[in-house]
């Protein structure tokens, strides 16, 4: 007998689909007269534990038990599907063979070998189970990889990852959240500070533009333009580009915040002959942005439709398990494996009469431009990791609603964008000197939109752009023409704040988290890694933070309540800035990849956190007082053992 464990009854489902003969339904499974069997899990049916499984004592909060660091660590079942975990128990048991058919990803990997491990699998048995990776849940596409089945032991590291990260985020997020909140209570706040590897310094990310915002005090500046007349009497306008001269009156961002300076420089160039210095021009042929992964399909549909990061995943997600519409959705991938391109045929062909449906959505049609045999830098095996970029599937559009028909909309752009023309464009850069100042213009224009025809909203914003000093437009021009000063006028401008965070910025920049830490050896190595969360994470960390009341919503833009405010700036600096977590992702991604060891992350955890909490101990947060809601059940109370903890089962490191 072999036995399929899926990762939910969807994606069982589609494996019994393809497979050959017809299944007979049973409880928890469904049974093939060849002798293959499919069943699932549901989600994670194991939890770690809870503290008061490892001591009764553990139940009451204290700093005295801080921190508290397990030696040997257990699982629990889930309750609500503990039925389902005594069905695969039965299973596993009657199998001769193991196919693990998790998602491909570290969760998906260490959900079902978990499962295999609390079940107490024989070794043999465990080292004969085969890995099955399915992206894509139409028939063929599951048929194809049921073909091709992996050795599970090669997905290992992938479970030791993920392991190591479920691990490290307990013994973080336990200790430190019980070190916080009894501190707050301290000051008088009547609810719990939770801390999270991630949470934390994403909700610092906000309290720190936030601040920035606060703080924020606009100072004028002024800007000299100049208008210049050609001897065929075409004009332009350009711009003053302060000398090092000038540096005692500019702002570190090289804007002059003298008037008089402005002035004396508008009288001294004003009717004065002028000469073009310089002028370079680009011929620029720009390739199409590449299919989606989960987070820039998260950005795109938060610009395009206000949607936030979760709704985006669950809506892709539906389009992925009920209607079979696109692939894996939870990719950080944003290329396609090479073989995938003999499929461009019968997935354009899908989606074709679908387009009439997509124009509302603010997708504009190929104009019949397509070129099916055009390959574009997307189809890289040696970008592709354990999933590939978000694509259209084969199948034809079912019915969808309004947020799917959006998302998808966002998936087959950028699919079809692969195929259309490279949008062509002409940058110009002049530089003209007047009386020995330096004045600058730009401009570019379209001639050819390509693949940019399909992004009416980007194509309305970049078509033709000019720099805000050309207009109108820049005339034909030589380098060493000579031309005439006109009027100059002093403009004033103010400095503005920097923008609120909205999820799309905010999804940006945990995926650009580099930007934001300081440690410039740490800064290049997150250049290399996906940055703070995961692609699968993130929605849940940004929806997280705002059903914990940290950060709240004003239209699209996200900022932190007052108890998020006052948790980050009684927080030591090092839990609120992301240097420390993002290193995390850094270990988790050479582990997954076989460069690192699980002791790799954990030991340095360990050794680390009885500092961290005796730090959080001279923490009191005064700010917090008469805010959140009394604490629940078990806090600074005894409680009676929970039966499940009974069940606990010890796991080894590499199980």
């Amino acid at each position: 007998m072999r036995l399929f464990i899926a990762e939910k009854p969807s994606l069982a489902r589609a494996i019994a689909d393809a497979l050959p003969g017809s299944g007979k339904k049973e409880t928890g499974c469904i049974r093939f007269a060849s002798g293959d069997v499919v069943s699932w899990c549901i989600g994670h049916l194991l939890e770690q534990a809870d503290p008061d499984a490892y001591d009764p004592a553990f139940k009451r909060w204290s700093h005295d038990h801080l921190p508290i660091i397990p030696r040997q660590w257990q699982w629990v079942p889930r309750k609500q599907v503990a039925g389902q975990l005594s069905v695969l128990r039965k299973l596993v048991k009657e199998a001769d063979q193991l196919v693990h058919a998790g998602d491909p990803d570290r969760e998906g990997q260490l959900l079902v070998d978990e499962v295999i491990a609390y079940l107490k699998v024989p070794k043999a048995k465990k080292a004969a189970t085969q890995r099955l990776l399915i992206a894509d849940l139409n028939q063929a596409a599951v048929e194809r990889s049921l073909r091709q089945l992996k050795p599970n032991a090669d997905f290992q590291p992938l479970s030791t990852s993920a392991l190591a990260r479920s691990r490290a985020d307990w013994l973080y997020g336990i200790n430190l959240t019980r070190a916080m909140t009894l501190q707050g209570k301290v000051a008088g706040y009547q609810g719990v500070l939770s801390i999270g590897r991630v949470q934390t310094p994403v909700l610092g990310l906000v309290v720190g533009r936030d601040d920035s915002i606060e703080a924020f005090v606009s100072k004028p500046y002024y800007e000299v333009i100049a208008l210049l007349e050609t001897d065929q009497g075409e004009r332009f306008n350009a711009k003053w580009i302060p000398s090092e001269a000038c540096e005692p009156w500019l702002d570190d961002q090289g804007r002059n915040l003298s008037l008089p300076l402005a002035q004396n420089v508008v009288q001294r160039v004003s009717f004065k002959p002028a000469s073009v210095t310089r002028l370079e021009q680009k011929a620029i042929n720009q390739p199409a942005p590449l299919p989606h992964s989960l987070s820039s399909l998260q950005m795109d549909a938060n610009r395009a439709f206000g949607m936030s990061a979760q709704q985006v995943l669950d809506t892709a997600q539906s389009l992925y398990e009920t209607h079979k519409a696109i692939t894996y959705p939870r990719s950080d991938s944003r290329h396609l494996p090479a073989e995938h391109f003999a499929e461009a045929t019968a997935v354009t062909k899908a989606i074709e009469p679908s387009l009439s449906n997509l124009n509302h959505t603010g997708f504009s049609d190929t104009g019949g431009r397509l070129n099916l045999k055009q390959k574009s830098k997307a189809w890289n095996d040696a970008k592709v990791g354990a999933h590939h970029a978000i694509i259209p599937t084969q199948r034809n559009l079912t019915r969808l609603n309004a947020d799917e028909l959006k998302v998808y909309s966002l998936v087959c752009r950028n699919y079809l964008a692969q195929f259309m023309p490279v949008w062509k464009k002409l940058d110009t850069k002049v530089e003209v000197t007047i009386e020995n100042g330096l004045f600058r213009a730009s401009q570019t224009d379209t001639h050819d939109l390509g693949w940019k025809a399909l992004f009416p909203s980007a194509r309305n914003k970049d078509d033709a752009t000019t720099d805000s000093t050309t207009a109108p437009p820049l005339p034909p021009l030589k380098e060493g023409q000579p031309l005439q000063s006109l009027q100059a006028n002093c403009q004033e401008k103010h400095t503005t704040p920097p923008k609120p965070f909205t999820e799309a910025t905010l999804l940006a920049a945990m995926t650009g988290i580099s930007r934001f830490v300081s440690d410039a050896s740490l800064k290049s190595i997150l250049k290399e890694t996906d940055g703070l969360g995961t692609e699968a994470t993130r929605a849940g960390i940004i929806e997280l933070l705002f059903k914990r009341g940290f950060l709240q919503r004003q239209g699209k833009n996200i900022h932190a309540t007052q108890a998020g405010k006052t948790l980050i700036h009684a927080l030591p600096e090092r839990i609120t800035q992301p240097d420390l977590t993002a290193r995390w992702e850094s270990v988790l991604g050479d582990i997954a990849g076989k460069k690192a060891r699980y002791e790799d992350l954990m030991g340095p955890l360990e050794v680390g956190l009885g500092e961290l909490c005796g730090q959080l101990r001279t923490v009191v947060p005064t700010g917090l007082a008469g805010l959140g809601k009394k604490p629940g059940k078990g806090f600074g109370r005894k409680r009676k053992p929970r039966k499940t903890a009974k069940k606990a089962t010890t796991c080894r490191p590499n199980s």
